[in-house]
This record gives structure tokens, sequence and C-alpha cells, in this order.
């Protein structure tokens, strides 16, 4: 009681009027009865940082949605594509435009023309937002300006000189392009009130690093932790097989720029390593442009292995320490006859190829090699003090988590644990048995901890962050075993499969789905699963709208590694007051397609679901927040106004 006294007594500050109080209560009880804003949600980014500012500047469709609203029948579609462009990326369009314009009169009738239909535009998208969130959303420094030409009505006949002035003052003082650009930017933002990005924004791609700039910078965004973020968060939190696997993926698909140019991560040492102990080697050639010389194709080859190596030997004795990882069939080092070349996998022997075990000594293989050890210290302390990398992870700590729930929905980018039967599968951790939500609760609390005290490089925590990206019982991995040796030291693929936890399965039956919301306390009548993870597969067929529709699936391939398979180039999805729409992509080829087509590479979009009655802030989660300051302030009216 004392607390609540002294908390309303500050509140009161703020509020210090029976006025003030009264009419914040107004105001936010009538937001609760406003529309839904409009959600996006993405999905296994993979460092395509191009594909995805684009599909963030294009709101998957809903900016050109909008003008198609406003203007189809009264301009021409080429003309609705160019608006569109010219939203999507102000800037370059401007200077195209520009360009095809020989008198200032002709650009100046240009400019005037399409400042009208910016404001349109806005105002229009606008509609469903009070004037206090519109007003942040405009360009600041034409704030004002903007909004007197945005409340403009048909029947100001006694103004209309005053709103022509103000559109031919802004294009003879030269303000007219940053008007434009202000007006396009604040579109992209009013088409998409929150986005969520369900997962894996590293690795693969080239850009990871720009696509978390895009997001701090972004208005309003949440991120579920993927599997490859979780391993970089792991090498900042102190991991050193989580960082020796980040620096082997990156090698892979040759993409070390992203650590040593972009983070500042010296590899001199480990180059060093390689050079002296390594060769070139088939298994481990990178998946590289083909354009790359070949000596530098060779040194990839060989970080590559270097890396692997280490990785490999610091998986050992994570195995051995936490023998409730249930592990032990991974200590594939211990299985090698080093004179034979062979192993012995589930009772069959098989010979290997392409080996690179120069550093490995038989009696002890997971003895790290003192130069090898003092290669992966140096990396760490390298990785633990990039400011740039420890801005961007504890912005993804910040924004992130393991799973989400919002506005009735499961965002969650793995998958949650079952059994055959659909039955939650049980961990033993420190004694204690954990399934279904409580499991991810327990995961994302070490996590935390891990982030916390990255001084600890071999506790529980640390551990279980490596395991949260290859365990069995994984929410994020969600298969029995990463057969990464296999792939790069055995000839025969039967070694290579990973088989996926029975969820995967499971999750196109609506049954299980219903018991996985209910798990998570969500009415299973109204909520969905929403998850990324595994590529869908459309171009054999597979249905990313599972369970009669409680479960969608939104990876469909933005990496380009996956487009083969995929036949698109991602899927996104919508949900606004009225619905979810799923939008499939096409492979997005450059912005300069887009600014001289207007093309949106969006097939057509799917309806999930359709609301019966428009949904209203009320029933989401913001309106949930709102609800509660309402209650605070009629308190605080009680307490201090009405005594």
């Amino acid at each position: 009681m004392i607390l609540e006294t002294k908390y309303l007594d500050l509140l009161a500050q703020k509020y210090d009027c029976e006025a003030k109080v009264v009419t914040e209560i107004i105001n936010l009880k009538a937001i609760l009865n406003l529309p839904k804003g409009t959600e996006h949600f993405v999905s296994d980014l993979h460092g395509e940082y191009q594909a995805f500012q684009h599909v963030l500047r294009n709101g998957s469709g809903r900016v050109k949605e909008k003008i198609r609203d406003i203007f189809s029948g009264v301009i021409y579609d080429r003309e609705i594509d160019e608006l569109a462009a010219l939203v999507y990326y102000p800037e370059d369009k401007l200077k195209l435009i520009k360009h095809n314009y020989d008198t200032k009169a002709s650009l100046n009738d240009w400019y005037k023309e399409t400042i009208n239909r910016m404001i349109k535009l806005v105002s229009y998208c606008s509609s469903k937002y009070t004037r206090s969130k519109l007003r942040k959303a405009l360009p600041s420094q034409f704030a004002y300006i903007t909004e007197e030409l945005l409340y403009k009505t048909e029947e100001a006949a006694n103004k209309e000189q005053y709103y022509s002035k103000i559109v031919d003052q802004i294009i003879a003082l030269g303000q007219a392009d940053k008007l434009i650009t202000g007006l396009a930017y604040s579109t992209q933002r009013l088409v998409v009130d929150h986005l969520h990005v369900v997962g894996d924004i590293y690795d693969r791609g080239p850009q990871p690093d720009q696509i978390m700039e895009e997001l701090i910078n972004y208005h309003s965004v949440d991120i579920q932790w993927g599997n490859h973020d979780v391993l970089w968060i792991g090498a900042y939190s102190g991991s050193k097989v989580c960082l020796a696997n980040i620096i082997r993926i990156c090698a892979r698909y040759d993409n070390l720029d992203i650590i040593e140019d972009v983070y500042g991560i010296n590899l001199r040492p480990l180059l060093n390593l390689a050079e002296k102990y390594y060769d070139d080697n088939p298994s481990f050639r990178p998946k590289a442009d083909e354009n790359r010389p070949e000596d530098e194709i060779k040194q990839i080859t060989k970080i590559h292995q270097a890396i692997a190596m280490i990785q490999f030997k610091l998986e050992s004795p994570i195995i051995k320490r936490r023998p409730n990882f249930n592990m032990e069939e991974r200590l594939l080092l211990e299985k090698i006859d080093y004179d034979k070349n062979e192993i012995t996998l589930h009772g069959k022997t098989y010979q290997l190829e392409n080996t690179c075990f120069a550093t490995v000594n038989p009696e002890q293989p997971d003895q790290l090699l003192e130069e090898e050890a003092e290669v992966i210290d140096k990396l760490l302390f390298s990785v633990q003090h990039s400011e740039k990398l420890g801005r961007h992870m504890n912005f993804m700590m910040k924004k992130g988590s393991l799973y989400l729930k919002y506005n009735g929905n499961l965002l969650i980018h793995g998958c949650i644990p079952v059994d055959e039967n659909g039955n939650m599968e049980t961990m033993m951790i420190e004694d204690k048995p954990y399934a279904g939500r409580e499991l991810l609760d327990v995961f994302e609390r070490f996590l935390r901890e891990a982030f916390a005290h990255p001084e600890e490089t071999d506790d529980l925590a640390t551990d279980m962050v490596w395991y949260l990206w290859t365990g069995e019982h994984s929410s994020l991995f969600g298969k029995r075993a990463m057969t990464t040796f296999e792939r790069y030291f055995i000839k025969e693929k039967e070694t290579h499969k990973e088989k996926k936890n029975p969820y995967y399965y499971l999750r196109e039956d609506e049954a299980t789905c219903r018991n996985i919301l209910k798990e998570f306390g969500l009415n299973p009548d109204h909520g969905h699963i929403i998850n990324g993870h595994t590529p869908v597969k459309e171009i054999e067929g597979e249905d990313p709208i599972k369970a009669n529709g409680k479960m969608i699936v939104i990876d469909g391939g933005f990496s380009k590694a996956y487009q083969s398979t995929t036949g698109i180039a991602g899927y996104t999805l919508l949900y606004n007051s009225y619905g979810m729409q799923l939008v499939a992509h096409k492979h997005f080829n450059s912005k300069a397609e887009v600014l001289s087509t207007g093309t949106d590479v969006l097939t057509v979009k799917r309806l999930v679901d359709k609301e019966l009655e428009r949904k209203k802030v009320k029933e989401t989660n913001v309106g949930e927040e709102l609800l509660k300051e309402v209650a605070i302030l009629e308190r605080l009216r009680e307490y201090r106004y009405m005594k």
C-alpha cells in the first residue's frame, strides 16, 4: 500500500490536475477502439540484406496495394509502378526522374503533382492512427507543413491559395526532393506498424550486419532467435565452440569478410596456423564467387580446415562433462582408426576421405595444440572487444526471445520438441525434468545468464548455448544429431542424414498444433503457430499453410543457397485488422531493376485467416498494456482528485 501511494504521488507530478488525467483516459480509451496495426513477419534472412531491404520498403506489397486503392482508374498502371518505386527508393528514383526533364517548368509541374499524390498516400495510410502517432512518422523538418497539407479539405476554398503557396515555396526553395523523400519513408513506416523477425539473421548471406543496422533503426520490431543467431550470441558470450562454428560457416560460404572487415576480428593468427598444417582439400573448398582468385580460395580452404578441426576438438570436453546432453555418439574423433583411416558409426565401418588430421593426437584426439588454443583465445578476445558486434548482440538480446506470444499467436523459429505421439519431450537439466514451454523458458534463462557473464567460458550456461545449436532437445535445432563431420569426411550419404524431431511432420496435424497453443496459454480456436527454420519446398508442392491454418511456415528461402530447392525467394506474412495474408516472393535481382520497372517480386497473396469482425487495438498486446495504463490513471484520479 505504501509503495502504491508513493507511485501514485510520483505519477501525480506528471498529471498534476484532474483535467490532465481525464484527457489521457479519454485518449487511451479512444485508441483502444482503433483498428489494430499491420504486423509484418519475416524469417530466415541469412544475411540477404538487399532482398530483405526491398521487402521492408514495399511492406510485402502493402505500399503498392495502398497506391492502387487510391489511384487505380485515376492514373495509368505505369504511373502506379513509378510512384511505388519512388516510395521504395526515393533518393535513387528522384535522380532518374529529374534526368528525364529538360526544363525547370516541366520538372516543377511534376513536383506539384507528385507532392499532391504523396500527401494523399500518406493521408490514406494514416487513417487508423492518432494524429500524435502520425506526427512521429512524418519527416521532422516538414512536420508542420505536412500536417497543414494533410488536413486540407475539399471545402477549404478560402485557403486554396494558401495550400498552393506552401507547395510553390517548397519547390522554389529547393526542398521538394527532401519533402518527397521524407513522405516516402513516412509511407513505408505507416503501412507496417510492427515487424517480427522469426529468426536467423546471420550466416550464409553476405550482409547480416546491415540487416542488424536496419533493425536497430526500425520503428517497432522484435526478434525470435534462430539457431544461427544463437551461435553469434554464444560466441560473444564466451563460447569458443560457437565461435569456431561461425568462422567455419563463414569460410564455407566465402563470408570471412564479415568476421574480419565488418566486425574487425583479426584472422591472421588463424591463417598462419592454417598455412602451417593444411593444404588444398576438395571437401573444404568454399562456395566462392567464380571470380575469386585461386590463391584466395586455397587460403579460405586452409582456414576452413583449421577452424573445423578446432571445432571438433572443442566439442568433445563439453559432451563429456554434460552427460545429460546425451551426445556421446558425437565423440567422433575418438571413433576413428587413424592407421586405417576408418570410422565405425552405429556398428558400420566407413572409409574416411579428404581428411585433415595433421593436428590430431590419436592418443588424445580432443587435445588442442598449444598453437590452436592460443589462436582460439585470441579470436575470442577479439570477438568480445568488437564494438560493432557488441552493439548488434546487445540489440539482439534486448529485442529477442526464444519464442513470443503476440496478439494470440505463437512465434517460434524452430520447433517445440515432441515425441512420435505428440507429447512434449523431456530433458533433464540439473536433475530436474523440463518439457514444453518450461523447457524453452529454462533454455532462455541459461542463454541470458551466459550473455550476462561472458568471462565464464565453460560453465553450464555457456555450454547450454552450444546445445541450443546442436542438441536433440533444442527448440532451435530440432534434429537428433548434426552430421557436419560426416558430410566433410564420409562419402556415403546415408551418414549425412539428420533425423528431424517428430514435430516437423506432426505440425501438419491440427490437434498437435492446438495442443501446443494450449501449452503456451493461447486460444487454439483463434491462435496460429508461426514458424521459420525449415525451407518450404514449394517447387515440390509443399504447402506453407498447415494443420487447417493453425501452422504457418514462412521460411521459403531468402537465402540464395536454398532457392534452387524451394523454387521461391522467401515467404512473408501480413496480419492486419482484417486477417492474415501469406506472400510469396520471387528472386530479387537488383534495386536497379525495381527502379526501372517498378517490379515488386511478389506472387499472389494467399488468405490464411479472415477476421469475422475487424480486430481492434484493445484485442492486442498493445491494448493489454493500454488497459493497464487506464486502470492506473483511474486509480490515480480516485486517490488524488475524488477524495
